[in-house]
């Protein structure tokens, strides 16, 4: 549906529910000269890389979880050799993600769970040998 023409302004109301609040909002449509000179575009800012969890207690046989949560992710399996810091696992909670990495350098002797696994916080993710 194209706008009427723009002899005098054309205006839209808007009513926009942000957080359970309602805001009104008054939008002018340009033509395409006035367009033309809108400020630029810009592409959005890259989002911070996800933080590595740190290591929730002093096991340092054990991932455990920080979080309650569900596995989207995991990068290791038995007898897999990992370096220290190396992510092993990564959780989602609040639609945050959090990279669960090795305490240490080691080899992964079980994972008991899997992507799409729900897990309680201190859960084990990952047991070292």
């Amino acid at each position: 549906m194209r706008p009427a023409p723009l002899d005098e302004r054309t205006f839209v109301k808007l009513k926009i529910t942000i957080d359970g609040k309602i805001y009104q909002a008054e939008v002018e449509i340009l033509d395409e000269e006035e367009s033309a000179h809108a400020p630029a575009e810009y592409p959005p800012m890259p989002l911070a890389a996800a933080p590595i969890a740190p290591v929730v207690s002093g096991n340092m046989n054990a991932c455990l979880s920080p979080v309650m949560g569900l596995v989207i992710k995991v990068n290791v399996k038995p007898g897999q050799k990992v370096a220290a810091n190396e992510v092993v696992m990564v959780l989602e909670a609040m639609k945050m993600e959090t990279h669960i990495a090795a305490p240490r350098a080691g080899i992964v002797k079980s994972v008991p769970v899997a992507a799409g696994n729900s897990v309680k916080l201190n859960q084990v993710l990952v047991e070292l040998e």
